[in-house]
């Protein structure tokens, strides 16, 4: 369980801190926290348990009025805004040092327009446009672009760059082009979300979101972890990885999932990305075994 993680999202919660974490875990991955204590909080923990720190961007609440910064922007101004606002969290993360600070990718997300995506949440329009008004010209250049830009800062700030699948659309699973930019800036790898990658298969007849995980496992640093439940709509969200949650019943596969996450890449990073509210405490343990099981082949007690 050396290679899990927990998330804090919002701040600091010692309640969840306490019932979720285990000393064997390789630490916490933060996102949107709104006060100084908890920063403090953060860091007094992590070196008192001496356990990593992953940051999902942005690591500040009330910075921007947008979730995410739109790195590949087709307006220079609101692109050129995007940069310096992740230069701003990496000069301030400097006194967390981060083990590596992830970013949805891409943003905007570039969607199909075969496809109805009235089942993606956005939190605002800004956060996506359509395929047939964005070339795959544009996205290879506006790519490289953000790819050699973070490969800087990796090395001035010393932490991994990953970038998080949001939407995808063909220029990403039916081309080899962020392949060719993974190898050629090393520095940078990915986030495979299980969610996600479940939800799109289940709204876009293109997507195959096992062929996206054989595709990419190998470049990952972390892998999103939780279950959800679709049938013709979505049931439940952010569910607790268990055996028992069966594909039949609609069910995200995600034992599937982890077998050719195992194959690809064995010493991927695990974050729980789920709600543990939802389960008892012994549920959760469980969770935990499980995936340690399918990850690392071993038998649980």
């Amino acid at each position: 369980m050396d290679r899990f993680l927990i998330g804090q999202y919002g701040g600091f919660d010692y309640q969840k801190f306490h019932r979720d974490y285990r000393d064997s875990f390789f630490g916490i991955e933060t996102c949107l926290f709104d006060s100084e204590v908890d920063v403090e909080n953060l860091i007094h923990e992590s070196r008192k348990h001496n356990f990593q720190v992953g940051i999902h961007f942005p690591f500040r609440a009330g910075n921007s009025n947008i979730r995410d910064a739109l790195v590949l922007a087709q307006d220079d101004k609101v692109r050129e805004e995007a940069f310096a606002w992740i230069q701003q969290e990496l000069d301030y993360l400097t006194r967390i040092k981060p083990n590596y600070v992830l970013f949805h990718y891409p943003k905007p997300v570039i969607l199909d327009d075969r496809v109805d995506w009235n089942h993606w949440r956005f939190a605002d329009a800004s956060e996506y446009v359509y395929e047939s008004s964005y070339s795959f010209e544009e996205f290879a250049f506006r790519s490289e672009q953000l790819f050699e830009w973070l490969s800087i800062q990796a090395v001035k700030y010393d932490f991994t760059p990953v970038l998080e699948f949001d939407a995808l659309n063909r220029y990403i699973y039916d081309t080899n082009l962020v392949e060719q930019l993974l190898d050629k800036y090393s520095k940078i790898k990915l986030c495979l979300d299980t969610g996600r990658l479940f939800l799109q298969e289940k709204l876009d007849p293109f997507f195959d979101a096992k062929q996206i995980i054989r595709k990419y496992a190998h470049y990952a640093e972390v892998i999103h972890l939780f279950n959800m439940q679709f049938t013709d709509r979505l049931i439940n969200h952010r569910q607790p990885v268990l055996p028992e949650l069966d594909p039949v019943d609609g069910w995200a596969p995600i034992e599937e999932y982890l077998k050719i996450i195992r194959e690809q890449n064995p010493n991927v990073k695990i974050q729980f990305e789920h709600r543990s509210d939802l389960v008892s405490d012994e549920d959760l343990q469980r969770c935990y075994e499980w995936v340690d099981q399918v990850m690392n082949k071993v038998k649980i007690r």
